[in-house]
C-alpha cells in the first residue's frame, strides 16, 4: 500500500486568475472540474502520472495571508533562460521578494497572490524534471520528515541530511520533493499543501489509517462532508488523501 503525489493545492481568492497565471507561468494548460477549482496541468497529460505534479487552485472565502512552508521553485536552463523567465513571469503579474534570502544566485518571486516561489539558477539534477524543478517544505527535522514521507508515498529517497532531505518518483521523473530544515515553526494553516491519490483498487480509508499509524492526524479545517479526507504530517503540515472516481476504486 502506498499513495502519489499528483498536486500541489493552492488556496486562492480567485482560482480561475491565480489559475491562468501558473498555466502560463509552466506552459501548460487549464481545465475545471467545477465552481471554484481551477486545474492546471500540461497539454494532453493524462491523470494522474508522475512525469507531473500538476497544479490545483481552490477559491476559499478568506486566504490568510501567511508565510507559506512550502512552494514550488521553477527550473531553468541556462542563465538566459533565467533571466528570460523571471522577465516574463514579471510580465505575467509576479513580483520580486524578499523572504531575507541575502545573496544567492536564485531568484525569489510572488505570484499575483502573494504566494512565494522561486525561479533557479541552471541546475544539473534539475535537468529533466520539467518546467516544476521541486515542490519544498520547510520543516524542523527533515529526517523525521523523510520517515514519515518515505512511507506515505511510493516515492525513492535521494539524500537524507541533517538539513534536506530529497525524494522523487520511483520512475525518475517529475520534480523532487524537498524537505528543508528551517527554525521557523508553523503557527496557521498552510495556503499551499500537497493531495495525495491511492491507487486504484486500494482503498481511501485504509490509507489513512495507515497514514496515522505513521504519525498522522486528522485535521478539521471546516471543510464538511467532503470525498477527500485531511490529514497532518508529523509537524503539522496538511495534506488531503483524495478519493478516487467510482469507476476507477
Amino acid at each position: 500500500m502506498a499513495l502519489r503525489l499528483v498536486q500541489v493545492n493552492f488556496k486562492a481568492r480567485d482560482d480561475a486568475a491565480l489559475g491562468r497565471f501558473w498555466a502560463e507561468a509552466l506552459g501548460w494548460g487549464v481545465s475545471s472540474e467545477g465552481p471554484g477549482v481551477t486545474n492546471v496541468e500540461p497539454v494532453g497529460f493524462v491523470w494522474p502520472d508522475p512525469v507531473a505534479v500538476c497544479v490545483d487552485v481552490v477559491t476559499v472565502p478568506d486566504p490568510e495571508t501567511v508565510r507559506y512552508r512550502a512552494h514550488i521553485e521553477l527550473a531553468t536552463t541556462s542563465a538566459a533562460h533565467h533571466a528570460e523567465s523571471v522577465a516574463r513571469l514579471k510580465g505575467l503579474g509576479a513580483t520580486l521578494a524578499d523572504v531575507g534570502q541575502g545573496d544567492v544566485p536564485w531568484t525569489v518571486m510572488a505570484d499575483p497572490e502573494g504566494n512565494v516561489f522561486c525561479v533557479l539558477e541552471p541546475r544539473e539534477i534539475y535537468r529533466d524534471t520539467g518546467p516544476i524543478a521541486a515542490v519544498v517544505v520547510d520543516c524542523a527535522d527533515p529526517r523525521a520528515m523523510v520517515r514519515f514521507w518515505g512511507e506515505a508515498i511510493d516515492w525513492t529517497v535521494h539524500e537524507v541530511t541533517d538539513d534536506h532531505a530529497v525524494l522523487r518518483s520511483a520512475e525518475g521523473v517529475g520534480p523532487y520533493l524537498e524537505f528543508r530544515r528551517t527554525p521557523e515553526a508553523e503557527i496557521v494553516g498552510n495556503r499551499v499543501h500537497l493531495d495525495l491519490l491511492p491507487y486504484a483498487g486500494d482503498d481511501q480509508a485504509a490509507e489513512a489509517a495507515r497514514l496515522r499509524a505513521l504519525g498522522a492526524t486528522d485535521v478539521d479545517l471546516g471543510q464538511g462532508d467532503v470525498p477527500w479526507i485531511v490529514l497532518a504530517d508529523p509537524e503539522g503540515n496538511e495534506f488531503c488523501v483524495l478519493g478516487r472516481p467510482a469507476a476507477e476504486a
